[in-house]
């Protein structure tokens, strides 16, 4: 598919047609950053959710104005619409992928307080990091469902899918403002421009001043005896995670 096509409903009616009050779409954002949290975002869609909202594309398509200027309409659109956070804590305590897991739930959870429960999930890709392992999340977090809806992936959703097009719009924007905010604490790293990812004065000020508390230490951040250059750097390492999950995605 063209990456400067629009997005389509094809799959989203698909599933409605097959008996499915509530399809959600959900994307995330931040996988392979060094610093600050992943973030994971969910639309949803009923049978009486109009045409997509104009412009809509998958966020790393879109300039950070047309993203901004997307999320109300998006939120209009959608029956409900939220994003969770898990924390570099989180992501050094539990792997990528179980923050990610942890994130999603997350924003379950909060259209679930909302009465909104999705009968199925999609999400992009094909690697379902949303489901978890039986008793995953037990003495975890009390206020988190229990149970995830049934997930289905989808190679290239957030261009082909338009609710999760959407999910990555809201996801990406929350995500930014926070990287925003928190570089006010912290602005040797240029957090406010590259959003923790690994961009060239983000490496050169961690082999500086090595990580703050924001950065994720259980990966393999560039340090003063790293060469000078960016390119020589190797990309941060996750701990490791279950076989079959899905590399992380820079820029994601």
């Amino acid at each position: 598919m063209p990456v400067n096509r629009p997005p389509t409903r094809q799959l989203e009616r698909e599933l409605l047609d097959s008996g499915h009050r509530l399809v959600a779409g959900m994307d995330e954002v931040g996988r392979g950053a060094l610093a600050g949290p992943v973030s994971v975002g969910v639309c949803l869609v009923d049978a009486s959710t109009g045409r997509l909202p104009r412009g809509l594309r998958d966020s790393k398509l879109l300039s950070a104005s047309a993203r901004e200027a997307l999320c109300e309409p998006v939120r209009r659109w959608s029956v409900g619409s939220a994003v969770g956070h898990a924390g570099p804590d989180e992501i050094d305590a539990l792997g990528i992928i179980a923050a990610l897991r942890l994130a999603g739930t997350r924003a379950l959870a909060t259209l679930a307080g909302q009465g909104l429960v999705p009968d199925v999930v999609v999400l992009d890709g094909i690697h379902d990091w949303l489901t978890p392992p039986d008793d995953l999340f037990a003495g975890l977090d009390p206020e988190l469902p229990v149970l995830v809806p049934p997930v289905r992936t989808q190679v290239k959703g957030d261009l082909r899918c338009a609710v999760i097009a959407g999910a990555s719009v809201l996801a990406k924007c929350e995500r930014d403002a926070i990287m925003v905010d928190i570089a006010e604490r912290h602005p040797a790293y240029g957090w406010e421009a590259n959003k923790g990812y690994s961009a060239p004065g983000h490496l050169a000020a961690l082999r500086e001043r090595g990580p703050s508390e924001l950065h994720r230490r259980s990966w393999r951040l560039p340090t003063a005896q790293d060469p000078a250059h960016g390119a020589a750097v190797p990309e941060a390492t996750p701990v490791p995670v279950p076989a079959g999950a899905a590399p992380a995605r820079p820029g994601a």
